[in-house]
């Protein structure tokens, strides 16, 4: 049985919530029913916190570096800089993410349409 074999219009719904949803939903019950229990400057949750963080670090800089799609047209000066100057106006603005994206895609997005 394969995913093709079923021929019906409500099986990529059932698919979507067996295969994406389910799994991912139980551990998120588990890290809250968890999480009331764990102190907050634990060894573990900092370990967590790091891993997440270098993660999203992790998926920026494959974007930045190995992009596909339309990114891939963008030099990689525009999207290294529109980068940086998104993170120095995250940090100036007081660590809110909002000001950073915001600038990083308007620069992205205005160096593109100059392109």
């Amino acid at each position: 049985m394969t995913y093709a074999s079923i021929d019906a219009a409500w099986w990529p719904y059932l698919f979507i919530l067996l295969a994406g949803w389910l799994p991912t939903e139980m551990w998120r019950w588990a890290g809250v029913w968890f999480s009331g229990s764990i102190d907050e400057e634990s060894e573990i949750l900092v370990f967590i916190r790091a891993l997440a963080t270098a993660l999203v670090a992790a998926v920026i800089a494959r974007l930045i570096l190995f992009p596909t799609g339309n990114l891939a047209d963008l030099p990689v000066w525009l999207r290294a800089g529109s980068a940086a100057i998104g993170f120095f106006v995250f940090l100036s603005a007081g660590r809110r993410p909002i000001y950073g994206i915001v600038t990083a895609e308007i620069l992205l997005l205005s160096g593109g349409a100059m392109i």
